[in-house]
């Protein structure tokens, strides 16, 4: 029997690490051959997870989808409007419980809960897309100009930041939302209120996570060498800099939006938000049902709730997959074809 010599210490370590870097380079020169559609963010994680992090992800864009599904064919899919109290000149009755008229009831106003649930999606997603899109817009601008030019622009914008992130949120809202709106309690009026107060809350963070960045990343040797090249600083700061400073935001857009539902119904369940007259709105609706809840009518609060949490699970369970498969440190990747005996089907990073 011939037994072979041994190793040196770290060769095998080094072999090994040099097999992963192939595989990883095969990958990444795979990935780029595909076609466009499939690298595509959404699609491109969609492949790319497997378990527990594909089940996280196909759950949330299920909710998701379903949400703007839902918004998108309210008018065919709600029975009645979401002001209606009556119908073939009947009405609807007061808190009447699920039926079939009414699969879900009425409110102690008359509205049909059903219908109600399902434009208040409407509301939910022009908020959330207004508010998410314009402090997106606004907090990567100011921060990637802040980061980059430093100085006296950078210590105001710093110091601005932080007096409204330190604000209390709902409280800014409020406030915000009082002034915007002016009383005015028309379907437009109170969901871009709403929106941009929603904004204002969320500037800070954009600016801040993308000022970090920017001011780690002016310091590195690809920057400095577009600096010797004669590039200029429109260039560097839209080109270099704006591509490698925004790993995190799909992460904080997912975060933020759900936020902005959240926000919007605290704002409609302290009455700043939207009146129903003008369009529907959970938060409202369930400031509403708190009387009914003592009286054993559960519908008229319940199925808002629901809508709620749904809306919110979606969006968070899309984001929180989205940075685990954006992180190398949280990606399950998949097993390698070929491998070596023994190993298992699914691989965590440290």
């Amino acid at each position: 029997m011939t037994i072979p010599p041994p190793q040196p210490p770290g060769e095998s370590a080094s072999a090994q690490e040099g097999t992963e870097l192939a595989a990883e380079a095969a990958v990444v020169s795979a990935t780029a051959r595909e076609r466009w559609y499939l690298r595509l963010p959404i699609i491109s994680h969609l492949r790319r997870s497997v378990g527990l992090q594909r089940g996280m992800l196909v759950a949330g864009l299920v909710l998701v989808l379903g949400l703007l599904a839902t918004a998108l064919f309210a008018p065919l899919l709600a029975p009645y409007g979401f002001a209606e109290t009556s119908a073939d000149g009947a009405s609807f009755g007061t808190q009447q419980p699920p039926s079939g008229a009414h699969p879900l009831g009425t409110t102690v106003a008359g509205y049909d809960v059903l219908s109600r649930v399902i434009w208040g999606t409407r509301t939910a997603v022009a908020v959330m897309a207004c508010a998410v899109v314009l402090s997106l817009f606004i907090g990567v601008a100011l921060g990637l100009i802040s980061g980059y030019v430093g100085g006296w622009l950078d210590r105001i914008l710093v110091m601005l930041a932080d007096a409204i992130y330190a604000f209390p949120s709902l409280l800014l809202a409020i406030v915000m939302s009082i002034v915007i709106s002016g009383g005015q309690s028309s379907a437009g009026g109170g969901i871009l209120a709403a929106a941009v107060s929603i904004t204002v809350v969320f500037v800070p963070q954009y600016f801040r996570v993308i000022r970090a960045e920017v001011v780690r990343l002016k310091a590195e040797p690809f920057v400095e060498a577009a600096k010797v090249i004669g590039t200029g600083h429109r260039r560097i700061m839209g080109t270099h800099l704006l591509r490698n400073s925004t790993r995190t935001l799909p992460l904080i857009f997912t975060l933020n939006s759900s936020e902005a539902i959240l926000t919007l119904a605290a704002l409609g369940f302290l009455g700043f938000g939207i009146e129903p007259t003008s369009a529907s709105e959970w938060g409202y609706d369930l400031n509403r049902a708190m009387a009914d809840a003592t009286s054993g009518i559960w519908w008229t609060g319940l199925f808002p709730g629901l809508a709620i949490v749904a809306a919110v699970l979606g969006v968070t369970l899309v984001g929180e997959s989205i940075n685990d498969l954006n992180d190398p440190r949280l990606r399950v990747r998949r097993k390698r074809r070929g491998g070596p005996a023994g190993t298992t089907s699914t691989e965590a990073t440290a």
